[in-house]
């Protein structure tokens, strides 16, 4: 099995997972990490830390800053691009999903 597609795969399922997330409320990094734990992924800050950045390079997040405990923390939330994407992405996956669970 080749490595490279499925880390692909999963990292795609991430963002789509970091997406979903973002739409709903503001994110940051540790929550996510601990979020899609819960899920099966294992990722360290320097997997996740440069997808959130893509993302929001990309335009499909924003970020802003706010202290917490003495220190800076990052949130991250959808745009309204991102939300887009978000939307057109669950069409794919609902597609995908009745073709391939087919009963």
């Amino acid at each position: 099995m080749d490595n490279t597609i499925v880390r692909d795969v999963f990292l795609a399922f991430v963002r789509v997972h970091i997406l979903h997330h973002a739409a709903k409320d503001s994110i940051f990094g540790l929550e996510m990490i601990q979020e899609l734990r819960r899920h099966g992924y294992t990722l360290s800050p320097g997997t996740l830390y440069p997808i959130l950045h893509g993302l929001e390079k990309s335009g499909f997040l924003s970020s802003s800053g706010k202290v917490v405990g003495g220190k800076m923390r990052k949130y991250y939330k959808a745009t309204a691009k991102g939300r887009r994407m978000l939307a057109e992405v669950k069409e794919k996956i609902n597609e995908l999903v009745s073709e391939i669970v087919e009963n």
